[in-house]
């Protein structure tokens, strides 16, 4: 099944706000993309300066991103859904997947509507991808979206990726209630990839929530014992919740001064 990316996506021109630095947009000028705007550059630069290892992070988390994809595609995964997707950075999802189990679909989503453009020019010209503009915040708005019910198979195991997402949600907007309703909708056997910001390593990490306080959504950065219930309901698959340098590296593990900077926990659980 192809999905081209047409269809009932529109936003209006006014829904696009520039004016204001986006997640997505930082998180793309600090993995050394080109999609963003002079109010996130500015944005990124800061967080360097309040927290010098951010890139180093954000690559780390990027490079778990792919282990786990292949891992979860190894397990005989087929469905995954990208929750936060971001701005597009090959390898993409879909690309890390289909190379290992070209029948693998996957479903993007989104909520700001210029990383929605960038998915219809890069993400969803491929067979058995798609993208959706939903917010998680709204769980509903996603699994029941004509497009992810027409890709994904909700009696079959899936794989969720909330990767580098709920930390831009506030303890006020539930996030351990959005997983649950998300894992709601799952079949045993199906996946949860998530990773999370931390300051358990070092303090910079929290000084850069400062930056956020003017984007569109706030960083919310928390301790590993705050991390780990989002995975109840969910058997954490070994090593465990851990820096993702650590989750099944394919190359030499970090030494010690290297894993102080990285500031992402991630993991992968099996529903039960």
């Amino acid at each position: 099944m192809t999905d081209d990316g047409s269809g009932d996506q529109g936003f209006a021109a006014d829904r696009i706000d520039t004016s204001r630095p986006h997640p997505a947009r930082i998180y793309d000028y600090l993995l050394g993309g080109w999609d963003n705007y002079e109010v996130d550059q500015l944005a990124g630069r800061r967080v360097i300066e309040l927290a010098p290892d951010a890139r180093v992070s954000v690559h780390a988390n990027r490079d778990f991103l792919h282990r786990a994809v292949r891992g979860v595609v190894g397990d005989g995964i087929r469905q995954i859904l990208d929750i936060g997707t971001g701005i597009p950075t090959s390898p993409n999802t879909h690309e890390t997947a289909q190379a290992a189990a070209p029948d693998t679909r996957v479903v993007y989503v989104d909520n700001d509507p210029i990383v929605a453009t960038h998915a219809g020019a890069k993400l969803t010209s491929a067979d058995r991808t798609g993208f959706v503009l939903a917010d998680v915040r709204d769980p509903g708005s996603v699994i029941d979206h004509p497009r992810v019910k027409q890709l994904i198979d909700f009696d079959r195991p899936v794989a969720v990726l909330l990767v580098a997402v709920l930390h831009f949600i506030e303890d006020s907007e539930d996030p351990a209630g959005i997983v649950r309703a998300l894992a709601e909708r799952l079949v045993p056997g199906s996946r949860l990839v998530l990773t999370h910001c931390t300051v358990d390593f070092h303090h910079g990490t929290g000084d850069a929530t400062e930056v956020y306080n003017d984007a569109t959504a706030h960083l919310a950065v928390r301790t590993y014992d705050e991390i780990l219930p989002f995975f109840d309901g969910f058997e954490l698959l070994d090593p465990g919740l851990v820096q993702v340098p650590l989750w099944h590296p394919d190359g030499p593990l970090p030494d010690a001064d290297e894993l102080r900077r990285i500031a992402v926990y991630g993991g992968v659980g099996v529903k039960e």
